[in-house]
């Protein structure tokens, strides 16, 4: 078996995994993915809020409050900025860590963002999801789903 055709089994198989996973659990692997590539692509937006232009709109309310108060946390706890230590206005801290990651450069930003969506999808998980499973499923659906719509 070439190592081709035995990774393409490995994708297959989390394809039909996910299939089969709750819809909570797919919820929180779309939400992970979307608010991280919605951190990566806000640069200096004009939105008043920060926190209301990266985390989805469509979500319910529960699930929006959750974030808006666990990502500044996870920022913080990522050590993205020192500064957000004096920090405790929400937005403001998203703010500064968004800065820090827009100077990233390449895989250290990427890194970063992925364990932004694997927190965040946590979060929206409401502890449903393990580290490890949502590494693999994160990964598996920013290149097979996210990407491709």
């Amino acid at each position: 078996m070439s190592l081709q055709s035995f990774l393409a089994k490995i994708i297959n198989e989390v394809k039909n995994l996910f299939s089969h996973m709750p819809g909570e659990l797919q919820l929180a692997v779309h939400v992970g993915v979307t608010v991280a590539e919605n951190l990566k692509s806000f640069v200096n937006s004009p939105a008043a809020d920060i926190l209301t232009a990266i985390i989805p709109g469509t979500l319910d309310d529960s699930i929006v409050a959750a974030l808006r108060t666990a990502l500044p946390k996870i920022l913080i706890e990522l050590k993205l900025v020192d500064s957000t230590y004096n920090l405790t206005d929400p937005a403001q801290i998203t703010e500064a860590a968004v800065k820090v990651l827009e100077d990233m450069d390449g895989d250290i930003k990427s890194a970063f963002l992925h364990d932004i969506s694997i927190l965040i999808a946590q979060v929206t998980a409401d502890g449903k999801l393990t580290w490890s499973d949502a590494v693999y499923l994160l990964e598996w659906y920013y290149k097979n789903k996210y990407q491709v719509t």
